[in-house]
């Protein structure tokens, strides 16, 4: 067995021995932290991705130890593999924060500002981008680009206005499925993701494409105006399926099920499983088993403190924090002038409701007393 070759590059002044054929962002991630460029369209677990968002570029200031002149443009980390002695600037150069800050501005340009309502705020990776990397105002005065909805069969909503065109979703049906019946339609500035007269998307895996979207394109109608990412506790949960992996994230609000994806690393991907394979789940596990009595609770999920999804306190293995302080305690010493139950008050609010068991979002006559959806 021969002997593994390592290459010796230096990404922000912090030098790692890699494997050849290591692409620059992948070296990047081994480093962690804010060495690692933002992707919006590369995915370890998806073949022929990267290459199209240009969030990832940066700066390579050394070719090699053999030839050491640096590279005239900027290059796409996800695209590029490193050479031995090769020295990479990311966040350290001024030409790759600037040109990052263009690129958001390009991919904010038709993006309406849906982030009040959308499904995909809080775990979004274009907010995090935007905030991190992009300005406060745009250039932009033309009329924006819109499209209509578009029901991918009974579970998958398509937002295409929302959409950057990454093709995570069409690689991820080309790779997962037996037949893909999306793809990109058109060119420029009329390029969409949608689907030869109106097919729907029913394979058994083609639920996937909602957890690979790295924006709000592409949302879980089971889950659509239900509640926010924020006010649900996510717990890893298993179960035995005969489909998929059955390795999940629960979303829980009590004992409420109120969607159900995959696991997901760091990078917003799609965790392994212990035997080293993505952990894909399938349509039944995903859509269909919304009881807590469907799973095998493992525990909290680990949140990082940096999303707002933490704000619940669902850290590591402590679970749920619940807060000691009473209402006495902080309004020194006084009790509250008025206790009323929210239930008697609101029609809106009647805990015998499942909201997560209810396909698509809650209307007025959900709530009559005549609905069948009570638990």
């Amino acid at each position: 067995m021969s002997e593994q070759i390592l290459f010796k590059v230096t990404v922000d002044n912090i030098t790692i021995e890699v494997p050849a054929g290591t692409t620059i962002l992948q070296a990047a991630r081994q480093i962690g932290g804010a060495v690692a460029p933002p992707a919006m369209c590369y995915y370890s677990k998806l073949q022929g991705s990267g290459g199209k968002c240009r969030t990832c570029l940066v700066e390579v200031s050394k070719g090699s130890e053999k030839d050491p002149r640096p590279m005239p443009k900027l290059v796409a980390s996800c695209r590029t593999t490193v050479m031995d002695g090769m020295e990479v600037k990311n966040i350290t150069s001024e030409k790759v924060v600037e040109a990052r800050a263009g690129v958001v501005e390009f991919l904010l340009l038709n993006h309406p500002l849906d982030c009040p309502i959308c499904d995909q705020a809080g775990e979004c990776h274009l907010q995090d981008l935007s905030f991190e990397h992009g300005k406060a105002d745009t250039r932009y005065e033309f009329q924006r680009r819109t499209f209509k909805k578009h029901d991918l069969g009974k579970n998958i909503q398509l937002h295409m206005t929302r959409c950057i065109l990454c093709y995570r979703c069409v690689f991820t049906a080309d790779q997962l499925t037996n037949k893909r019946v999306h793809g990109i339609l058109d060119r420029g500035d009329h390029a969409e993701i949608a689907t030869h007269i109106e097919k729907s998307l029913d394979n058994e895996f083609i639920g996937n494409v909602i957890d690979v979207c790295p924006v709000g394109a592409l949302t879980d109608k089971t889950f659509r105006f239900k509640n926010r990412v924020w006010f649900l506790k996510p717990m890893d949960a298993h179960r035995d399926c005969p489909t998929c992996s059955g390795r999940v994230t629960l979303w829980n609000r009590g004992d409420e099920v109120y969607r159900v994806t995959a696991r997901k690393d760091q990078w917003g991907e799609i965790e392994d499983t212990p035997d080293g394979k993505p952990g894909w789940i399938c349509n039944t596990c995903r859509f269909d088993k919304k009881e807590t009595a469907d799973w095998t609770i493992e525990g909290p999920r680990e949140i990082s403190r940096q999303s707002v999804i933490a704000q619940g306190h669902y850290a590591g293995n402590i679970g749920t924090t619940k807060p000691n302080e009473t209402f006495k305690a902080v309004n020194d010493g006084r009790a509250p002038h008025l206790l009323m139950d929210i239930h008697d008050e609101s029609e809106v609010n009647q805990p015998n409701i499942h909201l997560g068991k209810i396909q698509g979002p809650s209307r007025g006559d959900t709530f009559n007393t005549n609905n069948t959806h009570k638990a």
